[in-house]
């Protein structure tokens, strides 16, 4: 399926995507634009082929049992293509972020200094099973002047290739300098002794990125000489509370358990107030379970189960409130008030994406300002945790490390800034 390794010619990839992403840093916003719409035209030209490479993609991972959640994530159809090339077509809508000047000021002694925004460098993302991922990475990069060497999974190997196959054409056919075409590059194999490689070009990348499980996450925080910018697993919580009225509460929670539990931003832990629990509990995991959820339950959290007629359950403990679940199974605990609400978060939370459901203004206010997480949401779905649903056009991760870029990153936090200082002769006593 994929080349035998070579680590020579990795490294040789690898160093022409730095050359290559010093043109395209400086490439006006017209030609990188054009190179956008360019790359979403050949996604959809290049449709059958890409479709073709993902069934075999998705006939291996069948073969090898993978669970439903995972072939969803790696399964692409016609709307999904169609998605993957409006995402790239909105990205290329967006305001160009960089060149310009975040401050400027002037000192007593006459300097101006300014704070200008430059691309990253080189972008190396490591991740897992979603094939979008790869056509919303090297979309993001382009447009913010950064070069990107992708390595996906092997599981979506052929997928992967296929779609960079199609968006390198779309660049060649594009009115970007040739030489800049390479700042879109991908590790094309499967051997995972590229990874070790590839955390160790320090000398040609400038951040890592890792999408995916725990072991990957480890592996790569463990073993890189790069900066880390850590997209972790997505343990997310909804509080409710008594104030909360019934519809919101249902529509919101189901929305983020149901509509896609295969993904990062759904639904994986409810925690009810005791003052919400004669208003929603019973009523709502009667919702739930018609909805084919596995319940995790507390204590009583099974009383109001068996309540509703329920008798098939789990009972919950540690193990359940730290999953990521990625699937219809969610662990329920009723909690005393917002402040144990807030400690059990900050145990079993993992800086993802935190929301509660309330009519309660000061509540609301509470968990705004003291829930640590990257994304914190009031009377709304989790599943609004990703960069198109707020408005950045798409995102090459969800940041929960607390670096320039924390929560969703579109191409603001693909920039950094330079100063720059204009004088008229002075110099320093």
């Amino acid at each position: 399926m994929s080349r035998s390794f070579e680590p020579e010619t990795l490294i040789k990839n690898a160093e022409r995507i730095r050359r290559a992403a010093r043109v395209l840093a400086r490439q006006s916003t017209a030609a990188r634009n054009d190179a956008l719409i360019s790359m979403a035209r050949a996604l959809r030209e290049q449709r059958a082929s890409i479709l073709s490479a993902n069934q075999q993609d998705v006939a291996d991972g069948r073969r090898r049992d993978l669970d439903d959640a995972f072939v969803d994530r790696l399964v692409l159809n016609d709307e999904r293509i169609d998605a993957m090339a409006e995402a790239i077509e909105e990205i290329a809508t967006l305001d160009d972020p960089i060149g310009g000047h975040d401050r400027m000021w002037t000192r007593p002694n006459g300097l101006q200094v300014a704070r200008r925004r430059i691309p990253l460098g080189v972008i190396g993302i490591i991740y897992e099973s979603r094939p979008n991922v790869t056509s919303d990475a090297a979309a993001l990069c382009l447009k913010s002047g950064n070069g990107i060497l992708l390595k996906g999974g092997s599981d979506a190997f052929r997928s992967n290739r296929a779609i960079v196959d199609a968006l390198r054409d779309g660049l060649k056919k594009s009115d970007l300098d040739d030489r800049a075409v390479d700042a879109v590059g991908f590790v094309n194999t499967t051997d995972r002794r590229a990874v070790q490689t590839m955390l160790g070009l320090s000398e040609f990348i400038d951040v890592i990125i890792p999408r995916g499980g725990k072991g990957l996450i480890q592996f790569v925080t463990e073993h890189s000489q790069i900066p880390v910018i850590k997209h972790d697993e997505g343990v997310c919580h909804i509080v409710v509370d008594g104030s909360a009225d019934a519809d919101d509460v249902d529509r919101i929670v189901l929305n983020a358990k149901v509509q896609r539990p295969g993904v990062c931003n759904a639904l994986e832990t409810l925690l009810v107030l005791k003052s919400g629990v004669d208003h929603h509990l019973t009523r709502l995991l009667k919702k739930l379970d018609d909805a084919d959820v596995e319940l995790h339950l507390c204590p009583t959290s099974v009383e109001a189960a068996r309540a509703a007629g329920i008798d098939t359950f789990v009972e919950a403990d540690d193990e359940s409130y730290a999953a990521e679940f990625l699937s219809l199974r969610l662990a329920v605990r009723v909690v005393e008030d917002l402040d144990e609400a807030i400690d059990h978060i900050d145990r079993f939370g993992s800086r993802h994406t935190e929301a509660i459901v309330t009519n309660d203004y000061a509540q609301s206010q509470r968990f705004v300002d003291e829930i640590d997480s990257s994304v914190v949401m009031v009377n709304a779905s989790t599943r609004f945790s990703d960069g198109g649903q707020l408005g950045l056009g798409a995102e090459i991760g969800i940041s929960t490390t607390r670096m320039h870029a924390y929560g969703p990153m579109g191409l603001r936090e693909l920039t950094t800034t330079k100063f720059v200082v204009l004088g008229s002769g002075q110099a320093r006593q």
